[in-house]
């Protein structure tokens, strides 16, 4: 009786051990979006229905570039640019609302984040072809053409206006948290319990591993690459990484980032990296940018000012700073 107790048991128990070991299936794939590499984890049932999941997350990625995309002329942030100084032009909810956000993170930075630094791209390229440092009178001209404050909306119509003629803004330092925002909620709203996006260092995580261990995000260790002073959990909440380290240009021994101040016209200086932790990908994104710009000193005042917003800078010393709710 013993023996046979044992086997309705080991019946009754391994079909429930094989379905919960099919729930903790992960499955991961890099995929080129957005111009950039984006990898996206999703904790599922089956390697099937993962990838499945992961080509959702894709697609609903691909529109997004396609809404706020300034190089595709057909897209609706290409229409707002080309009519800069012209006339208003209605767009998506969608659309309004993001650059009405941006408008106030804006504000809450001084402007140190600025969608309309897009003007800029003209003068600053950093793919290998800048060979000599914009003009002093060249900066001056562009910066006149970049201000928040010259973006006027109409809620209700949902239409957007560039004051000045050459205005242009551009979502490189918050498209691609909003993206991985967007694609977490599409797979949440499909019940996928657990995964993570990262969209070219702007990361964002819902539920678990499938270990059942909390996602963890390394802050690099200054004094040497691939190790990490520390480890941060991330639990339903996101991370972005904003530094020098990739994107940038030497001209005349001097390395410019491509983190430019839309107050001056001229890259950020003083920081090698900056690491906000919120909510969402997409404040993260704004605000590391915004932090990078502003330096540490203004810029550990303003997140320590913010409600679950956490900071972590390492300077061009490879000193390292880190806001209030950041334990050592």
């Amino acid at each position: 009786m013993k023996s046979l107790a044992v086997l309705l048991f080991l019946a009754l128990f391994l079909p429930m051990a094989q379905a919960q070991e099919q729930i903790n299936v992960t499955v991961r794939r890099t995929i080129p979006l957005m111009g950039s590499q984006f990898e996206i984890t999703v904790v599922a049932q089956n390697e099937e229905i993962g990838y499945i999941n992961i080509q959702e997350a894709a697609a609903e990625i691909e529109r997004i570039e396609k809404l706020i995309s300034s190089w595709d002329p057909k897209s609706q942030t290409s229409s707002i640019n080309r009519n800069a100084g012209i006339r208003p032009v209605k767009v998506s909810e969608e659309l309004f609302k993001l650059i009405e956000r941006a408008v106030q993170i804006s504000e809450i930075t001084y402007g140190a984040f600025d969608i309309s630094y897009a003007a800029l791209d003209q003068l600053w390229r950093f793919d290998g072809s800048m060979k000599y440092l914009p003009s002093s009178a060249e900066v001056k001209r562009t910066v006149d053409k970049v201000g928040y404050k010259k973006i006027v909306l109409k809620p209700g119509e949902n239409t957007v206006y560039l004051k000045e003629k050459g205005m242009r803004i551009g979502f490189g330092a918050i498209g691609k948290g909003y993206a991985a925002d967007k694609a977490k909620e599409l797979l949440v709203s499909k019940q996928v319990p657990a995964g993570m996006i990262n969209a070219a260092g702007d990361i964002t995580t819902w539920g678990a591993k499938a270990t059942g261990e909390k996602w963890l995000i390394g802050v690099d260790n200054p004094t040497g690459q691939g190790v990490f002073f520390s480890w941060l959990p991330l639990v339903e909440s996101s991370v972005a990484i904003t530094g020098n380290h990739s994107n940038y240009v030497t001209l005349d021994g001097k390395r410019y980032t491509h983190v430019i101040n839309p107050k001056t016209g001229y890259p950020a200086m003083g920081l090698k990296k900056v690491t906000v932790l919120a909510k969402s990908a997409e404040l993260c994104d704004a605000l590391s940018t915004a932090v990078y710009v502003m330096g540490k000193k203004l810029g550990l005042a303003l997140i320590n000012q913010l409600d679950g917003t956490e900071v972590v800078i390492l300077d061009d010393n490879d000193e390292v700073y880190k806001s209030n709710g950041i334990l050592p």
